[in-house]
């Protein structure tokens, strides 16, 4: 048996169609998306399986979208013939992701996790209407400068996902300047994100406050498997600390690096991503290049897997 980790994306990591071959495929993808249609405000199978593109990609529809996609694929996997072959030694999500971590390590019951999630895409977009502000990629540049200039300008740092690749946020004038001093600075590259909102900054103060009172009332258990956070790159295993941190996460920097530095730290050469997309994969391939991700996120994926 082999240790692994789980891995769950982040908003970003949308697309149409996602989760539609794993829906008609598998009886444990059906289900999982049909619990989550019995919650949901909105039409989910119509937004992750149609779209549109400019629908999907709303944080209100993305966030629960997203972390259905992963529990169906987690669902699926639990159900694979080499399931067995990997003992799941962590999880950790992106943002997001760390909610969906939570679930899948059974801190959270999955219906409250649709729940959650379903209010912090909803928060989280409000707050970024009440606050208007951009996130912006700073490519080849020390953590010193961006800080640097953040602490100048009053832009936030965001997101420190891989070396190299660190993610500011605020407020739309401080991103502005930030980006022009960080230029000025010689940073390689910086590229404003389309995004719809600042998260990870102050700019989602208001969405804290409401989460942290709809989170007050959610029954939250020690994890089966050590869940790592992106606020601490470390194992958080108080529910309290847990609740805590799944607030503070969405208007403070993630430590992803850290964070799969710490599992590596660990032992931990194999990871799955469960849910949409590859961008976890093309992370990990820049903090350790001989570390494995295998992607599980489509019917072709697990029939790949089967063929390994």
């Amino acid at each position: 048996m082999t240790r692994a980790a789980w891995l769950f994306p982040g908003q970003g990591s949308q697309y149409v169609g996602m989760g539609k071959d794993l829906y008609d495929a598998y009886p444990q993808a059906r289900a999982i998306f049909d619990r989550a249609q019995a919650i949901v405000d909105f039409d989910l199978k119509a937004v992750c399986f149609e779209g549109p593109a400019d629908k999907i990609s709303q944080t209100r529809y993305s966030q629960p979208a997203i972390f259905v996609t992963s529990i169906a694929a987690l669902e699926v996997f639990k159900a694979h013939s080499h399931f067995p072959r990997y003992a799941p030694a962590f999880a950790a999500g992106l943002s997001l992701g760390e909610a969906t971590a939570l679930v899948a390590a059974g801190a959270i019951g999955y219906e409250d996790g649709v729940r959650f999630v379903m209010q912090r895409g909803r928060f989280m977009e409000e707050a970024a209407a009440q606050n208007p502000g951009m996130m912006a990629a700073v490519l080849g540049t020390d953590l010193s400068v961006v800080e640097k200039v953040c602490a100048e300008t009053g832009a936030e740092v965001g997101n420190l996902n891989a070396p190299g690749q660190i993610v500011i946020s605020g407020h739309l004038k401080k991103v502005e300047d930030a980006i022009e001093g960080l230029r000025a600075a010689g940073a390689k590259r910086v590229i404003p994100l389309d995004v719809s909102g600042a998260f990870h900054s102050s700019c989602m103060d208001p969405a804290c406050e409401r989460i942290a009172k709809a989170l007050a009332s959610v029954p939250i258990a020690a994890p089966g498997v050590p869940v790592v956070s992106n606020l601490t790159a470390d194992v958080e295993a108080s529910p309290e600390d847990i609740r805590g941190n799944l607030v503070r996460q969405m208007n403070h920097r993630t430590l992803w690096e850290d964070s799969v530095r710490m599992m590596i730290g660990e032992g931990i050469r194999v990871f799955f991503e469960l849910g949409p997309g590859k961008v976890l994969k093309g992370l990990l391939k820049k903090i350790d290049a001989e570390a494995q991700c295998i992607t599980l996120g489509t019917v072709e994926d697990f029939n790949e897997l089967e063929r390994s």
